[in-house]
């Protein structure tokens, strides 16, 4: 493979890595956010158990994710309809999963560390459910973008959820994971080493961006 398809090869696998995994940790951003604060501030039965819960499917196994929404769109499961195996949107699917709980375990922390005084002082001033809580977010912000981006170097990085339901399709569903597999098996090292490059420098890139917003912040 000459020097300039390498770099078109890497480019478009580059795309379809970013895009997928963008949108899925934006999903599950606005899912998971709400969710890890309500969780935070409520008091309600089993609430030990329910965190306790999600913690534990911080560890989830990319496979296993990747065997359920399998199951869930292939054409026998429930949501085969919708035809979207083997397309970007099964990987989003994936990969939404897999940040679900990071970022509400992680957002339910943060939030779980601001101060109560917080909440109950804009309460006493006036304000609404809506602008209190938002008070509480303000404050837990700092943890709440590091779940954030938590959850986008799981799903950038994870392999089995998107070969399983992705098909690892050239051009289409291939991401920077699943093409390092298959061309490390192939016996493609070179491609292989260049995306595994590619990819720590958009974790490293990332982490380096939200340092550096967090050490404006602080």
């Amino acid at each position: 493979m000459s020097s300039e398809a390498l770099g078109i090869e890497v480019f478009d696998i580059m795309g379809v890595s970013l895009r997928v995994s963008l949108v899925a940790t934006t999903l599950a951003t606005a899912v998971s956010v709400p969710a890890g604060f309500l969780i935070a501030v409520r008091e309600f039965c089993g609430k030990r158990t329910l965190v306790a819960v999600i913690n534990s499917l911080m560890a989830m196994p990319t496979v296993v994710v990747g065997l359920l929404v399998y199951i869930l769109l292939s054409r026998s499961g429930p949501l085969g309809f919708l035809g979207i195996l083997y397309t970007p949107r099964a990987i989003v699917v994936g990969q939404f999963i897999l940040a679900l709980p990071i970022i509400t375990a992680l957002t339910y922390a943060a939030t779980s560390s601001v101060d109560e005084r917080v909440r109950k002082t804009a309460e006493s001033l006036g304000a609404t459910p809506a602008q209190s809580a938002w008070m509480v977010l303000k404050e837990g912000r700092l943890g709440i973008i590091a779940a954030v981006v938590a959850g986008f170097g799981r799903v950038i990085a994870e392999v089995g959820s998107a070969i399983m339901v992705g098909g690892n399709i050239r051009g289409y569903t291939r991401t920077m994971t699943t093409a390092i597999a298959l061309e490390t098996a192939k016996g493609n090292f070179a491609l292989g080493i260049t995306l595994g490059a590619v990819l720590m420098a958009v974790a490293l890139s990332i982490n380096l961006m939200v340092d550096t917003f967090l050490g404006r912040r602080s």
